[in-house]
Order: C-alpha cells, then structure tokens, then sequence
C-alpha cells in the first residue's frame, strides 16, 4: 500500500472477503420419526371398533329396554284408568258367560260393549246413516234408537236426542279421570256410550253412542210393547 493511500492492499481484500462470507452451511439432519407397526395399529383399530360396538349396542339394549317400559307404564295406565264395566255385579234378563259374549261378538264389539271401550271418532258408518229406521242394540237386538231423533253432532258417534222408552239405562261412571254419565242397554247391560246435556231440543241432550255397539235397521218401525 503506498503511503497516503486509502485503498487496501489485495491480501487485504482476500481476508475481508474469506471473513464475510463465514464458513460454508451444513446441510441439517432430518429430526427423527417413528411409525407405528402395523400390526399396532390393526390392534388399535380392533380395540376402537369392539368398543364402538359395545356401546352402541349398550345403548341400543337401554333405549329398547326404556321403549318396553314405557308400553307397559302406558298400558297400566290405561287399565288403571278404565273402570270396571258398568255390567258388572248386575243382573239383566239377556246374559251370558264372558267367554260366550266373546264368540257372540266381534272383538270390537266386545271390547266396547263388555270392556266399555270407546271406538275411534268418525270410525262408524252409522254416524253419516240418514236413512229411516230402528237403531238395535249390537247385544242383545233390543230396539234403541228411532232414526226421528238422530241428529249429526259433529262430535264422528251416532248421535241421538232421545232412546226409546225404556231402552236405556244410566249409571255414573268416573272413567278416565272425567264425570260423565254412562249409557247402557237396559236388557243386556252393553255399553253404549254416554249422555251430555248439550242437545238439541225438545230434550237438550245428546246421547252419543258407539257405532259398534248399534245393529241400524233400515226402514223398521218401533212399535210400543
């Protein structure tokens, strides 16, 4: 370098330049893996799966098992509910063994007429018969009903206003957790249905009765005994 001069020598030049550029990178080593044999994992996968399996089959056994109790709370209920037949303790001149009312009627017949069930509401073709005639009770074919005092209630059960004389009888019945008066026949002791005091008049009442536990006659006339 000569004297006075600011320019570094070439020796110079070549150190500076070795010491800015550092030693050169060093290719870094891959961080280890592990993988799992796969004989593990098919065991994993069999474990999940059995216990995917009991679970859901736990569960399933539960959900069937509160399913059953709920048929059997709900029809308890209901027998609980429904009180004793009114024909019950009773004697009427028409009468027969449970068992021979049981062959003598169809089974929904028998389970409103003997059971005091109630059939489905619009269920019955004589809630749209306007044909003249006699209405028989389904038991015992003691005349019921003169077709002169059906009316249509809105209600889907024959409706009546008035029975024919002496053709029905009443008792008090607390069923299904209601106060209602009940209607029977008065030979046989069937249950018919009930009586409500929203009719039309001459009488106000409205005896609504079960399609099934009536025989219509078409064209029949009553004749007073």
């Amino acid at each position: 370098m000569d004297a006075g001069s600011d320019e570094p020598s070439s020796g110079q030049k070549c150190t500076d330049a070795f010491l800015a550029s550092g030693p050169a990178d060093e290719p870094r080593a891959a961080a280890p893996t592990f993988k799992s044999p796969p004989i593990l994992k098919r065991k994993a996968a069999d474990v999940f799966s059995a216990s995917s399996n009991v679970i859901m089959s736990t569960m399933v056994r539960n959900s069937r098992a509160s399913f059953l109790l709920s048929v059997a709370g709900a029809a308890v209920a209901v027998a609980t509910l429904r009180a004793r037949p009114a024909i019950a303790g009773r004697s009427y001149q028409v009468a027969y063994t449970d068992a021979q009312w049981r062959q003598r009627l169809s089974p929904e017949a028998y389970d409103v007429l003997r059971q005091q069930g109630t059939e489905l509401a619009f269920s019955s073709p004589l809630d749209h018969e306007t044909r003249a005639g006699i209405y028989d009770c389904a038991g015992c074919a003691l005349p019921l009903f003169d077709s002169k005092t059906k009316y249509d209630s809105g209600t889907g059960w024959p409706s009546f206003y008035e029975p024919l004389p002496n053709a029905v009888a009443t008792s008090h019945d607390t069923s299904m957790l209601m106060d209602r008066t009940e209607v029977h026949c008065s030979r046989c002791g069937g249950h018919l249905g009930h009586v409500f005091d929203d009719g039309p008049q001459p009488t106000g009442l409205r005896y609504c009765m079960n399609g099934v536990a009536l025989t219509f006659h078409p064209g029949a006339h009553h004749t007073a005994a």
